[in-house]
């Protein structure tokens, strides 16, 4: 009798249906801003992936322009031009050559210049070096001309000694 009497009423058993249903609805509102913030992350990072797929690929395209233009540059560079010359102008003729004196020139003095540049970075050193060596030559002087006064004294002693 007692389990007759403790069976479920429909009513309840649609309150616990409801009940459910509501619990479901809230989870579902709980995890549907996420879900979609972690949708607009996705959509994000897709469309900053799609823009650096496309500045690699510009970066690429770049890269292999140039390697082309090198080897193209290169090819030219191998290739003997001895019997080709460009037409120049008479008029031009005189400023030619000496554009060439002058780039022979410089040729000429370039070494020259570059020693002169390399050698900055050693200044420091030669002044003191420069200051040593002016140091020691005034102490040799000063010696030559006590050595000189010396001679002197010598020389009148020996004329004074040669006359008595």
């Amino acid at each position: 009798t007692l389990d007759l009497t403790c069976r479920r009423t429909p009513c309840f058993a649609k309150f616990s249906e409801m009940e459910e249903m509501v619990n479901l609805e809230a989870e579902i509102n709980e995890v549907q801003p996420l879900l979609l913030s972690v949708y607009t992350q996705f959509n994000f990072a897709f469309y900053f992936i799609g823009k650096k797929c496309e500045i690699l690929q510009d970066m690429n395209r770049h890269l292999e322009a140039i390697l082309k233009e090198k080897r193209d540059l290169r090819k030219r560079l191998i290739k003997h031009r001895c019997q080709e010359s460009l037409p120049i102008e008479a008029t031009f003729h005189k400023c030619i050559v000496e554009l060439l004196t002058e780039a022979v020139t410089f040729i000429e003095k370039l070494e020259s210049h570059l020693q002169s540049v390399r050698s900055i970075p050693q200044i420091p050193h030669m002044m003191n070096n420069m200051d040593t060596t002016l140091s020691k030559t005034e102490v040799l002087v000063i010696e030559l001309e006590e050595l000189t006064e010396q001679i002197l004294k010598w020389k009148e002693l020996q004329k004074e000694v040669y006359s008595n």
